[in-house]
Order: structure tokens, then sequence, then C-alpha cells
């Protein structure tokens, strides 16, 4: 139990998991922003042209009602969600924002292998960090 607890945490604090916890807090948030823009500027706007409210538009069918008005700001909502992440995306990539590995990563490339235990070994080492022998 304790090595599935280990590996959830190594896993859980990955830095990609992370940043995906952030990303989607932030979605959420912005959901909420851009909900609030549909329903309380742009339906009351639009409700100028129907006379009421475009949330509160219905149609009545056989004592049932379908209240088409709030699917309509909700794809609205949608859009103008899907929209900015569009733009935000493309400009970010536009910019050459991206993360890039670190420059230790791409260069640390194994020049030679230890005489004793065969292990990769960088070329400024003096001692192998595998078996610890003494290098010449």
């Amino acid at each position: 139990m304790k090595k599935l607890l280990n590996e959830f945490r190594d896993f859980a604090f990955k830095g990609n998991v992370m940043d995906l916890a952030v990303g989607v807090l932030i979605g959420a948030a912005f959901q909420g922003v851009i909900a609030s823009l549909t329903s309380n500027i742009l339906s009351p706007i639009i409700g100028l042209f129907t006379q009421r409210n475009f949330d509160m538009l219905e149609l009545h069918v056989f004592g049932v009602d379908i209240r088409y008005g709030a699917f309509l700001t909700s794809v609205v909502s949608f859009l103008i969600t899907a929209s900015v992440i569009f733009l935000l995306v493309k400009g970010m990539t536009a910019a050459g924002i991206r993360r890039a590995a670190p420059a230790d990563a791409a260069q640390k490339t194994p020049a030679r292998r230890c005489p004793y235990c065969i292990g990769e070994i960088d070329e400024a080492a003096t001692r192998c960090p595998h078996c610890t022998s003494v290098l010449t």
C-alpha cells in the first residue's frame, strides 16, 4: 500500500499534472466570467430585439417548457470561451512562448563508458557515478 501511495504522490506532483490542474482551475474561473458576460450583458442586449430576456425564451409543447433561450445562451458562452482560448494559444505559439527542455538535459550526452561497470559517464568525470571506480 505504501508503494502505491508513493507512486501516486510521484505522479500527482509531476510538473505536467500540476500544470494541468492549474489550467483546469483557471479555465473554470474564466468560464464563470464568460457565463456572466453572456447572461448579464449579451442576453439583455439581444433581449432588446425580442422584447424580453433572451434567457427566458421558451417554447410550450404539450405542457412542457423547452427553454431554448437558455440553451442558446450556453452555446454563445461556449463559442466565446473557445474563441478566446484559441486566440490565446495561437498568440503564445506565434510569440514562441513554449516550454523548452532544460539546456542541461540537452547537453548531458554520455561521452564514454566506465571500463569497470560499462556505465555511461560524462567526459569530464574522474570517478564513475555507478560503481565509484577511479577513472584515469
